[in-house]
C-alpha cells in the first residue's frame, strides 16, 4: 500500500477477530514504531506487548484502578473493566520516558506519538485492525506499576490489534476542511 493512500484510508478498527497475529507482525509494528523521527535521539518509547493470560491481569488490573478511584464501583462496573482489554488478542501499550529538562520531555512525546502513528499506518498496511485507546484508568500509577516503565513515565495509550472482523463497521471521523485549519502566510500563487 503506498504511503499516501494508508495515511488516508487508515481508521480505527475497534472490531476485531480472535485470532491472534503472529509475533514477526507485532514485531515489524515496532520497528515501523522506532522509525518515528526523534529529534534528541533519546528514543524514549516504551513499548509492553500483553497477549494471551496477561489480557486477564491487566483487566483485573483496570477492575482494581477503579475500585481505588471509585470505590462504590459496583460489580458490574468492574466486570466491563475486567472484559475491556478481551477487545483484541493483542494490545501493545506505549509509554514515553520523561526528558532531563521540559523542552526534551516535550520532545520526546511528540517523538512517541510519531512512532504510536507509524505503528498504525504499518498495521493497516498489513491488513490488520487497530485501536488507539485510553481511558481514565489508563493514567493512573497502578497501570505503569504492572507495564513495568517508570511511574513518571507519560502514559500514551493502548494499542488494540487483531485482524479485522468481517462485520467491523468501517469508522470514518469526518475531519474539518484543511482550510479551518491552516493559515498561509508568504506564500504567492
Amino acid at each position: 500500500m503506498d504511503v499516501l493512500e494508508a495515511i488516508m484510508t487508515r481508521r480505527m478498527v475497534g472490531k476485531v477477530r480472535p485470532e491472534r497475529p503472529k509475533r514477526e507482525e507485532i514485531e515489524t509494528l515496532l520497528q515501523a514504531a522506532v522509525r518515528a523521527p526523534n529529534h534528541r535521539l533519546t528514543e524514549p518509547w516504551r513499548f509492553v506487548v500483553i497477549a494471551g493470560p496477561a489480557l486477564e491481569e491487566l483487566g483485573e488490573v483496570f477492575a482494581r484502578i477503579l475500585q481505588m478511584v471509585k470505590p462504590d464501583a459496583t460489580e458490574e462496573e468492574l466486570q466491563r473493566e475486567r472484559t475491556k482489554p478481551k477487545r483484541a488478542p493483542v494490545i501493545i501499550a506505549v509509554a514515553c520516558l520523561k526528558g532531563r529538562d521540559p523542552i526534551e520531555t516535550h520532545e520526546n512525546i511528540v517523538a512517541t506519538a510519531a512512532a504510536i502513528q507509524n505503528i498504525l499506518l504499518a498495521a493497516h498496511g498489513m491488513g490488520l485492525g487497530a485501536y488507539l485507546r485510553t481511558g481514565d484508568t489508563a493514567y493512573h500509577p497502578l497501570l505503569l506499576r504492572w507495564l513495568g516503565v517508570p511511574e513518571d513515565a507519560q502514559f500514551m495509550g493502548l494499542i488494540y490489534l487483531g485482524y479485522p472482523a468481517p462485520d467491523a463497521p468501517p469508522r470514518h471521523t469526518p475531519r474539518r476542511p484543511i482550510e479551518e485549519v491552516t493559515q498561509w502566510r508568504g506564500w504567492a500563487d
